[in-house]
């Protein structure tokens, strides 16, 4: 049997040098976390979620690729390609461990890093020509626990800084929008999602405000200055793989997450955040491959009207040649 030589999909190198320092930020802050700030999780946990993460993208990549009748991804450049494979996988697990709480529930949380590393296989949408996952990964591993179990609950927000004080509990968030921010201009140019997530998320806030008598609007703002909103920010709504890149589209990604969380949160619907991302996130890949069928359906439709053209005028060529 012949060797499947077709080369494999690689990420653009700016992506990749993203993916790297986004994977050595979050290992940091999770090393931080756990030995200083006060993370509430196992001290094995974030272990378990790598191993988790990283068997279950192996194999489906690997899966994929016999399918496909290509190298795997993870093959062919030693071990930087391995650890450059992995980012992504990485990524999602430290993130989903720090930001779910199921008490002792080890297993929910293997599940939820299954769910979110998987469905970067199962929901895709054309995206110019190829499949690409639209569903934010480690977001959508969250919902999906949240909603399948409601004795679950995000990690209290407290745990970022519980076991600090001043001026720390203070240079903690300055350190991590320092950083993501440049992150998210330099790498993933992801600025112009961040001012309308930001934008409309203060928006919503007053609105709520004013319209629901028992809603604050200092309390709905004062949401925005907590360490868990900032890593949403830069970390996660940013993910370069299910957010647009066209600047308009931004605007419409960040402040749709936005608004569609002041609807759920009037709604008394908790957890809003993670969501409301997963909801905008859907509307998107639906929206993806509406396009696509659209654009296809022209094609057919053009190519028929050619060759119904090419047959009209067949007889008329008959004749001209017999001439």
């Amino acid at each position: 049997m012949a060797e499947k030589t077709i080369s494999p999909p690689r990420h653009d190198p700016k992506v990749v040098t993203a993916l790297r320092r986004f994977a050595l930020s979050i290992s940091i802050f999770n090393i931080l976390g756990y030995t200083l700030f006060g993370f509430e999780q196992g001290y094995l946990w974030p272990f378990v979620a790598m191993a988790t993460a990283y068997t279950t993208e192996i194999a489906l990549e690997y899966i994929a690729a016999r399918n496909e009748g290509r190298t795997p991804r993870f093959r062919g450049n030693g071990v930087r390609g391995m650890v450059e494979f992995l980012y992504p996988a990485h990524i999602t697990a430290i993130a989903l461990n720090m930001l779910i709480y199921v008490n002792d529930q080890i297993l929910v949380m293997m599940f939820g890093v299954i769910v979110a590393v998987g469905t970067k296989w199962v929901l895709r949408a054309p995206v110019r020509g190829k499949l690409r996952h639209f569903m934010n990964p480690s977001n959508f591993g969250i919902a999906v626990i949240l909603v399948l179990l409601p004795w679950a609950s995000i990690a209290p927000p407290y745990h970022f800084s519980e076991n600090v004080t001043n001026p720390v509990d203070w240079l903690i968030p300055a350190v991590i929008l320092f950083f993501g921010t440049m992150l998210n201009a330099k790498l993933t140019n992801r600025m112009w999602l961040i001012g309308s997530w930001v934008s409309v998320f203060a928006l919503q806030a007053i609105v709520r405000g004013l319209i629901i008598d028992d809603t604050s609007i200092v309390g709905g703002l004062s949401m925005m200055t907590g360490i868990a909103f900032i890593l949403f920010t830069n970390y996660m709504i940013t993910d370069p793989g299910t957010s647009p890149s066209k600047p308009l589209s931004q605007v419409a990604f960040g402040g749709g997450v936005a608004l569609v969380y002041g609807l759920l949160m009037g709604m008394n619907i908790p957890y809003g955040i993670f969501f409301a991302t997963a909801i905008v996130c859907l509307i998107r890949g639906g929206f993806l491959w509406a396009l696509h069928i659209s654009v296809k359906t022209r094609e057919a439709e053009a190519a028929q009207a050619r060759a119904a053209a090419v047959e009209a005028l067949a007889p008329v060529e008959k004749e001209v040649a017999k001439v």
